[in-house]
């Protein structure tokens, strides 16, 4: 059983092989640090002269990177959405793990989670930007409608906009996980066995306050710029509107582009490569439930400009 403020690295032997680190003298990029479980074990793997630069919004996570005595180790205290200020060609390996932390959902002044009551905050970043609660205070209830439709994939997203809009109208606003929970329930009349109605609407509204989609795919896009030839990319994501952005962003550039205008001129050479599509194990999920929803891509960066 998951103790609280642990953290169990999902595919972590996968996805490290993957980036191909082993005795490896190449700058490797830990896209999401969370908290270190890949980063640890691809600095076991790089040779001495290798180097591993790190990424996370989340200052909590940078007070554990501060951990790593490894003068092979940086952390920046930015998100993924940077990756492109690395010198073009530079990087050998780049692992994005997109699900947010078990210390980030268990602690309830995050307000992460509707299992526990806390502010209804939600930013990866808690020094800059906007909470969900501020931003649910002051939105019309068609944008609320249209995060919970396109983020959480809700049917239910009009009426439970409504609802957050009568709440706020009649007791004020919303400023708690437990509030917010407790009038999703009241609104979505049916839902998935095993699911709490409100899963969905938390999902999206983190995905929207954190800009999550948005980031990922400018972060995919500064991967091409980035990776050296036959540099890897390994992806990890948990839910299918993340896993769906990377499957068609690998397979856009796993092709050859023809010239329709120029049917005779040679093709524009593919930029990636597919590897392969990687699930946890059995055992696996029996021993972090919280893995079974992940999913690993892995593409290769051809040489192709």
């Amino acid at each position: 059983m998951e103790t609280p403020w642990t953290h169990t690295t999902v595919l972590l032997e996968e996805a490290v092989d993957a980036l191909q680190a082993e005795g490896s003298r190449d700058t490797f990029v830990d896209a999401t640090f969370g908290r270190g479980g890949h980063s640890r074990a691809i600095l076991s793997r790089l040779a001495p002269e290798g180097r591993l630069i790190a990424y996370d919004k989340d200052a909590e996570a940078v007070a554990e990177a501060a951990r790593i005595e490894d003068a092979r180790f940086s952390i920046r205290h930015q998100g993924f959405r940077h990756l492109g200020e690395l010198a073009p060609a530079s990087v050998g390996g780049l692992l994005m793990d997109l699900g947010i932390s078990s210390p980030q959902i268990d602690n309830p002044a995050r307000g992460f989670s509707f299992r526990f009551d806390g502010p209804l905050d939600m930013r990866m970043d808690t020094t800059r930007g906007e909470s969900v609660a501020d931003w649910l205070a002051t939105a019309e209830p068609q944008q609320i409608a249209e995060v919970i439709r396109d983020y959480g994939e809700e049917r239910f997203a009009v009426q439970i906009a409504k609802a957050i809009a009568a709440r706020r109208q009649e007791r004020g606003p919303i400023s708690t996980t437990a509030e917010l929970a407790e009038l999703v329930a009241g609104t979505v009349k049916t839902r998935e066995p095993g699911q709490n109605p409100a899963t969905r609407t938390f999902q999206a509204l983190r995905i929207f306050i954190n800009a999550e989609l948005e980031e990922l795919q400018q972060a995919l896009e500064a991967s091409l710029s980035v990776l050296k030839p036959q540099g890897r990319l390994a992806v990890i994501s948990f839910h299918s509107l993340e896993d769906r952005i990377v499957k068609q962003f690998i397979a856009k550039h796993s092709r050859e582009v023809f010239d329709r205008r120029a049917p005779f001129a040679e093709p524009r050479e593919m930029k990636l490569r597919s590897i392969g599509r990687i699930k946890p194990s059995e055992a696996e999920v029996q021993g972090n439930p919280r893995a079974r929803s992940a999913i690993l891509r892995v593409a290769e960066r051809t040489g192709a400009a």
